[in-house]
């Protein structure tokens, strides 16, 4: 923990006071060095996802926003602080009714969760397996799909974790740690497997998860817990007549990503999409929030407290 200046908005900028903080995996396996991904020059600033108050303008900005209530990415770093400059066209709003906190648990997991169901599109008596069932994004997918009529499998790593997953919607719950998990995933369907599999996991678990789509079913891979994500050639897939869905179909523009931040917090207002916030920090001691993450020990979402 460090103090540094406080940070001063420019144009077209606006100063944050954080109220509640966002960590991702991700930011544990950047911290780690173990991002499936090119890894951002050091030293910086983790956090892409705050919600707080806006308490300075900078120029050519609306002095009006000073005093709202916002939630906000940061542009991929820079969260992990008591203020934050942002450029003021990324702040949505917080509905009146939601929570400082609860807007941070939804920001980046909410749109995740509903660009993945948008883009597997469950329906009515469709069999849906969900990997990490007690994460933030799956904790909220397990809830789009249950919505949507769909019967979720929810696979996780211990008896709490399943049983979160159950009490957002999943109508059955498997350990992926102990051996046949995937044949319980197979008798649950009465043999014929998933309709769609939802895969953060990566590495032999999401292997195990692709297999088990039925023909005719779809596949989608957004995480990469294991270290590795999971890649399936386009030549098998479509031997075995299984639709990969790509991430980009969830992310598309920058204005769908936008109108899946909005659309998550304004569900959440109405109480139609509840995150887990599973357990806080206070912002000095965020080493000890990545290390519970590491060890697979927390619940839903996990935040930093200032």
């Amino acid at each position: 923990m460090e103090e540094t200046p406080d940070p001063v908005p420019g144009a077209g900028q606006v100063l944050i006071e954080t109220a509640a903080i966002g960590i991702t995996y991700v930011e544990t396996q950047v911290r780690s060095g173990s991002a499936p991904m090119p890894l951002p020059a050091l030293p910086i600033i983790p956090g892409n996802g705050v919600a707080g108050t806006v308490v300075a303008a900078g120029p050519g900005v609306d002095a009006a926003l000073v005093g709202q209530r916002v939630a906000t990415t940061t542009g991929g770093s820079g969260g992990y602080a008591e203020l934050v400059a942002v450029d003021a066209s990324l702040l949505i709003p917080i509905p009146d009714g939601l929570g400082f906190r609860d807007a941070a648990g939804l920001l980046n997991d909410g749109r995740t969760a509903l660009g993945i169901a948008r883009a597997v599109a469950p329906v009515a008596g469709e069999w849906v397996l969900i990997g990490a069932a007690a994460s933030g994004v799956s904790s909220l997918l397990i809830q789009l799909a249950t919505q949507a009529g769909a019967r979720v499998i929810a696979a996780a790593s211990s008896r709490p974790k399943l049983d979160l997953a159950q009490s957002r919607g999943a109508e059955v719950g498997v350990d992926y740690t102990r051996p046949g998990w995937a044949e319980q995933v197979r008798e649950a369907t009465g043999g014929a497997g998933v309709d769609v599999a939802c895969d953060p996991a990566g590495g032999a678990v999401g292997r195990a998860a692709f297999e088990l789509v039925r023909e005719g079913g779809r596949f989608l891979a957004f995480g990469a817990g294991s270290g590795s994500m999971t890649v399936v050639a386009e030549e098998e897939a479509a031997g075995r007549g299984v639709t990969l869905v790509p991430m980009g179909a969830v992310f598309s523009s920058p204005e769908a990503i936008r109108e899946l931040s909005v659309r998550a917090l304004a569900e959440g207002a109405a109480d139609r999409l509840r995150p887990v916030i599973g357990q806080t920090f206070p912002l000095e001691r965020a080493a000890d929030a990545h290390a519970a993450i590491a060890k697979r020990a927390t619940l839903g979402k996990t935040l930093l407290i200032p």
